[in-house]
């Protein structure tokens, strides 16, 4: 994912519980009307909504809008395709522990095969 490191143009995040959609808007170099826009359109972000609607973003959620931001200002692509990047992003973690799920069983199936012959 993309960290503040990884990044020069953008400051370090601090070590906060919650920001703002004021704090989060310097911290990624995206406009507050652009934060809420991407809440509609990926998924993934879901800001805790406090008082009056107030949204309060964790450390996760910095981190997801830089990465958004990356793939919208930086590589070019488009709301559809980063969302579909992200998405993929995430299927490979499962798609791991399936084939780890689909292993163990078939040494199973092979022991119980190997008793019953």
């Amino acid at each position: 994912m993309l960290e503040a490191s990884n990044n020069n143009e953008l400051p370090v995040i601090p070590g906060k519980r919650y920001f703002t959609i004021g704090e989060v808007s310097e911290l990624c170099g995206v406009k507050p009307h652009v934060l809420r826009y991407w809440e509609q359109e990926f998924t993934q972000l879901k800001p805790v909504k406090r008082r009056g609607n107030r949204r309060y973003y964790q450390r996760h959620d910095v981190v997801l809008i830089r990465e958004i931001r990356g793939l919208l200002y930086e590589q070019g692509f488009t709301i559809g395709g980063a969302r579909h990047q992200l998405e993929n992003e995430a299927k490979p973690e499962e798609n791991k522990e399936k084939k780890q799920l689909i292993h163990d069983l078939l040494v199973e199936l092979e022991e119980l095969h190997a008793l019953l012959a």
